[in-house]
């Protein structure tokens, strides 16, 4: 299966907490590729894909704030209006749950990181659909 390390990790609501977290990785001298945060009242949810995501969950433990390393699928798309499109209405179609999902633009390309509530049945759709999933080696090289 064909998926990328992700960083989840939970960040309290209140002034300066974000910023301390991306102090860190600035320290330690790690890149961020993508991230999204996602927030309830008092919490908030900031998943990241970055360069050593292994070393990043270390300096977040070592520094006390909650975080963990999870997989989840990235895939590629040609830049073109309606690709994501394509690539949702197939997972959906296959009668698969798409947990979240956040994209960007790298070198060109439109890339979708996605966690689904399916992943062996996601993985058999990506390479039934010539759809072109990214590993995290993959990811990085496009940075």
């Amino acid at each position: 299966m064909t998926t990328v390390q992700q960083l989840s990790i939970f960040v309290e609501n209140k002034s300066g907490t974000l910023l301390h977290v991306l102090e860190l990785f600035k320290e330690a001298k790690i890149q961020l590729v993508a991230s999204t945060i996602s927030d309830t009242v008092e919490y908030g949810i900031y998943r990241i894909i970055c360069t050593e995501p292994q070393r990043a969950l270390e300096v977040l433990k070592t520094a006390g704030i909650s975080a963990n390393v999870s997989e989840v699928f990235a895939i590629t798309l040609d830049n073109v209006p309606g690709r994501a499109a394509d690539a949702i209405r197939l997972i959906s179609n296959a009668g698969i749950g798409i947990s979240y999902l956040y994209s960007f633009m790298l070198s060109g390309k439109g890339i979708l990181i996605f966690r689904t509530d399916n992943a062996e049945k996601t993985n058999q759709v990506i390479q039934e659909n010539n759809l072109i999933p990214l590993d995290s080696d993959k990811l990085l090289a496009l940075v």
